[in-house]
């Protein structure tokens, strides 16, 4: 009797679970070890850009999402309070993808549903309260150390991916580092049923904008909005947290609304990392393990998936199919590269646009912007890459 491939999964967030489903589709047995006790519900990633709702159509689950999401057709920069804008209008990718909008749904929602979809499937197993202690590899097998709910076990696997997050246990036991910088910035993410729409006019979901004194981003969720928010300079994060504080920002939006009414807040730093590695013989790193951007572009946690997509696929060939395991190697080649020069590049350009405060500089970025999209040529190559199409392309026909 053939022995069933088996893989552990360390990390039940979004990048672990779909991973998860993923094998776990094609009878491999998961086994997924997540050291908090449930899904997490914090504010966290939103965005997903067209190419990942693709991926995901053919398990059931982007129709699921696009049932209680928001869909996105354009994106805007703006300058505040004049309005004066650039749109990206999406339809453009019409013909390159099945889904040619970016979809505004929660991080936290997703991991529900593809949670469900997993709890479907005989071969995954999931384990909560269980925090990856360390890991011993062979030629044949990888064992990992772990504390489940106060004991010491132990599981055995073929194949370990770590997608563990940017504090990666995994990435930590196979002596990976991970290199980069943080930015001297924290945002603040504040959530609000206040209609910023019918206060700003041709406002688009997705909108990041450029303030006298600094930047905002508004991004809306259905029956909410989202606002990332700075402190002024001079200011601590502490103050602007307090509830003085962020209604002082957030009538830096509309002036006039009165009090506004914030439903959740949270800071946050922002790093630009990447892992040295992404594979040490059994193990693999995937999602925020492996790299680390600004959100600004909304590319992290899609890029993730992508990682997910991408070293599943190879997994499957290998466990299933016969392949060579040098197959395996192609997962960094082209999965690494893309996070180094597509995805943290693009997002640390988006991230020091924004930062911009010479008036002059940013008419000038504006400008440039408006006369983008004013040739379809250009915008439809400018969209190709920021909605993650050419990167996954690239990395396609990398071997």
């Amino acid at each position: 009797m053939t022995r069933q491939p088996t893989v552990v999964i360390a990390g039940a967030g979004p990048i672990g679970l779909t991973a998860a489903l993923l094998l776990g589709s094609k009878d491999i047995r998961v086994t997924v070890l997540e050291t908090d006790d449930k899904i997490s519900d914090a504010l966290r990633a939103s965005t997903w850009h067209p190419p990942t709702l693709d991926m995901l159509a053919p398990y059931g689950i982007t129709d699921r999402m696009l049932a209680a999401g928001l869909l996105c057709p354009s994106w805007q920069i703006r300058m505040h309070p004049s309005g004066d804008r650039a749109v990206f209008d999406l339809s453009i990718l019409e013909g390159e993808t099945d889904h040619p909008y970016r979809l505004q749904y929660e991080q936290s929602k997703y991991g529900h549903l593809v949670l469900d979809a997993v709890g479907a499937l005989p071969s995954v197993t999931i384990h909560f309260s269980t925090e990856v202690t360390g890991l011993q590899q062979n030629a044949d097998a990888v064992t990992v150390q772990a504390l489940s709910q106060g004991e010491a076990r132990e599981f055995t696997a073929d194949y370990v991916i770590g997608a563990d997050g940017a504090r990666s246990a995994v990435r930590k036991a196979i002596g990976v580092g991970l290199s980069g910088d943080i930015y001297p910035e924290t945002t603040i993410l504040a959530t609000t049923l206040f209609p910023f729409h019918d206060w700003l006019e041709g406002l688009s979901n997705v909108s990041y904008c450029w303030k006298p004194s600094g930047t905002f981003s508004l991004l809306r969720l259905p029956g909410v909005w989202r606002a990332s928010l700075y402190a002024r300079e001079g200011q601590s994060i502490e103050q602007a947290l307090t509830d003085e504080g962020l209604q002082d920002l957030l009538h830096d939006i509309v002036p006039e609304a009165g009090p506004i009414e914030v439903l959740e807040s949270r800071p946050y730093r922002i790093h630009k990392r990447l892992a040295s590695a992404y594979r040490k013989g059994r193990v693999f790193l995937a999602g925020d393990a492996a790299h680390l951007n600004s959100p600004s572009g909304g590319m992290g946690m899609n890029g993730g998936l992508h990682d997910a997509f991408n070293l599943t696929e190879k997994l499957v060939s290998v466990l299933h199919g016969g392949a060579d395991e040098r197959l395996l190697d192609r997962y960094e080649r082209q999965r690494r590269p893309i996070a180094e020069e597509e995805i943290i590049a693009q997002a640390h350009r988006n991230r020091t646009r924004m930062q911009e405060r010479d008036p002059e500089r940013r008419l000038g970025m504006l400008k440039d912007l408006q006369q983008t999209i004013g040739d379809p040529m250009k915008l439809k190559a400018y969209l190709m890459k920021s909605s993650m199409i050419d990167g996954l392309r690239r990395a396609a026909a990398t071997e």
